[in-house]
């Protein structure tokens, strides 16, 4: 299970690292393996909609076991797949990169993470970098 120190460690890793490299201002979800949201935070001057974008993608990951890079190679490749998954969610499933499962040193999913704001690509990049700092595994699904 992730813990909420776990959690806390993720999120200020991925903000000292968006700092570092000036992203613009994330929303940030962190989910649990049960889907359970863990954390969420939006940096001042974030876009109403990041938050439910960022949700969107740790939902994606948790609720189908992949990360976001394949979540995104779906919605290109299985788009009625996709749309139907999006619809089991309530809505709440955004298949682009940005997502990433949080996995233990053991390979066990421990939960995920969502990131919106800055391009995809940073999104996950900052993702990773947090996880990293927990001591932990990130899957892209690449």
């Amino acid at each position: 299970m992730l813990t909420l120190a776990q959690a806390e460690t993720i999120l200020s890793g991925v903000l000292a690292h968006a700092k570092a490299n000036n992203f613009k201002p994330l929303a940030i979800a962190i989910v649990d393996a049960r889907g359970a949201l863990k954390l969420f935070l939006a940096q001042d001057g974030t876009p109403l909609k990041r938050g439910d974008i960022a949700t969107g993608k740790a939902n994606g990951c948790i609720g189908l076991g992949i990360g976001g890079r394949a979540l995104q190679k779906f919605a290109i490749e299985r788009p009625y797949f996709i749309q139907g998954a999006t619809h089991a969610t309530g809505g709440s499933l955004v298949p682009v990169i940005g997502g990433v499962l949080i996995r233990s040193a053991q390979g066990d999913v421990l939960g995920a993470i969502g990131i919106s704001g800055d391009t995809s690509d940073n999104d996950e990049i900052a993702a990773l970098a947090g996880i990293t700092a927990a001591g932990l595994s990130g899957d892209t699904g690449a």
